[in-house]
């Protein structure tokens, strides 16, 4: 006789259509009559179910929506094709005496609006799953008898469980109109011949037309000088960030080590003299600097007055491109330092005494001690600070416009000079030259750049690869 005793069969509890999730799928195909309705008027399965307020609120949301589609949404969206064609005229008025002039299209106008007005259409339809869902959620509840909550119920829920929905609302939404919006409409223009040098007379600047990718194409020719232009400027930014990221963090680094030596007296007051600059606003540094290496500054005479240079003579601190390269690196160190020494005091500051004393036992002098043991630490830990200071310095516009202007230019026709980095380029061809669809393309340009860059470099690192090497 068997020993085991017989276990009673659990009897599995019958699925409803309604036990699936709220999504728009299981609402459009296991919604009932209210839910799809919801589908042409929104907050219709709310209102049914009393939720009132919800469901006005739903439906008002689609009126306006519909409003601004009617009244203006729909006309923006079909311009964009054409970007417009009405210039604008100019007609003698008999009456007045004077020339009055007619309203045109303007490009920038239709292209901006368009833009707009998907982003709109975008969020209407977010706005239209969500109320779907909201619709389908509501019917389930009310056919399974469960509470149903009103109003007051979903604001409370606003302030408790759907907190993070409440304070992630309006940050987004800034991101949308400010960031994300602008950066579209500026990646639209990249597409376009919108540029003083494109325009006709008549329409400078007002109308211009869909070019496909031969923006992309000039930039990347070497054909003219645009893409001679690019392939130099390009070259110098990606040489600009190595020396500018990795002097400031090796001797930054050398500078915390000797302040931080036992043998080192006062070490507060040696990290104030070195910090002092940095509570000097940069832009007044830089123009004190530039002012003094002038032909007629106040280095070049003081070299003369030490009858180093012959009178009449001058160092060419930025009048010749190797000469300016290097003048700009050297002050990039000058400024950079204290910041590099502040970041990395800290971290000497943790490494393992033990990792020292065993390498002092083994024989090991200071130069393998760095190497060995400070340097791959260092690395491992301040990575992704060298890969935000490597993409801080491409895009350091202070730095270079301040001192050099970018130059010098050789040649007349150039729009950049020796020591322009992609970004201080992108301003004089957009504020100086006015060829703004090849200012976008140089700036989506420099955003593959940088993303590839960063994104390839942090990948093969130990700081990505093995956490916790170092703990």
């Amino acid at each position: 006789m068997s020993n085991e005793v017989a276990k009673p069969k659990m009897k599995k509890s019958k699925k409803t259509a309604f036990d699936t999730p709220y999504t728009v799928k299981n609402a459009i195909q296991k919604g009932g009559m209210t839910t799809k309705l919801s589908m042409l008027v929104m907050g219709f399965g709310n209102l049914a179910h009393k939720q009132i307020a919800k469901g006005i609120i739903f439906l008002a949301i689609e009126v306006a929506y519909l409003w601004f589609m009617i009244a203006q949404g729909i006309h923006c969206i079909a311009m964009l094709p054409s970007l417009g064609w009405l210039e604008q005229e100019e007609v003698w008025n008999e009456a007045l005496g004077i020339y009055e002039y007619t309203a045109g299209h303007n490009s920038t106008i239709i292209l901006l609006y368009g833009v707009a007005s998907i982003f709109i259409t975008i969020g209407f339809i977010i706005m239209w799953r969500g109320t779907l869902k909201s619709a389908y959620k509501v019917e389930c509840l009310a056919r399974e008898g469960k509470h149903i909550n009103s109003f007051k119920d979903d604001i409370a829920d606003l302030f408790d469980g759907n907190l993070h929905r409440s304070l992630m609302t309006l940050p987004i939404l800034g991101i949308i109109v400010f960031t994300i919006l602008p950066l579209v409409f500026m990646i639209s223009m990249a597409f376009t011949n919108y540029s003083k040098e494109t325009s006709s007379e008549a329409a400078h600047l007002v109308l211009f037309d869909w070019v496909g990718l031969k923006n992309f194409g000039t930039a990347l020719s070497t054909d003219n000088s645009i893409g001679q232009n690019f392939w130099s400027v390009l070259g110098w930014t990606i040489v600009w960030a190595i020396f500018a990221t990795f002097t400031n963090y090796i001797l930054g680094m050398i500078l915390a080590m000797v302040i931080n030596r036992k043998e080192t007296k006062a070490k507060g007051f040696w990290r104030f003299c070195f910090v002092l600059s940095v509570a000097v606003p940069q832009f007044v540094s830089l123009l004190i600097m530039r002012t003094m290496l002038q032909p007629e500054g106040a280095m070049n005479i003081l070299l003369r007055n030490l009858g180093i240079l012959e009178a009449g003579q001058s160092l060419p601190f930025f009048t010749k491109p190797i000469w300016a390269r290097v003048t700009v690196i050297v002050i990039n160190i000058w400024v950079g330092i204290p910041f590099t020494m502040l970041q990395t005091t800290g971290i000497l500051k943790n490494i393992p005494a033990e990792l020292y004393e065993s390498a002092k036992v083994d024989g090991a002098n200071a130069f393998v001690t760095f190497f060995k043991i400070t340097l791959p630490y260092m690395l491992f830990v301040t990575t992704p600070y060298l890969i935000t200071t490597f993409t801080g310095n491409i895009n350091n516009f202070n730095i270079i416009y301040l001192l050099s202007g970018g130059g010098p230019t050789l040649k007349p026709g150039d729009t950049a000079g020796k020591t322009d980095l992609l970004v201080t380029w992108l301003y004089k061809l957009t504020v100086d030259k006015q060829y703004y669809n090849i200012g976008a393309v140089i700036g989506i340009l420099t955003f593959v750049v940088l993303a590839i860059i960063s994104l390839v470099t942090y990948r093969n690192t130990g700081s990505y690869k093995n956490e916790e090497e170092f703990q």
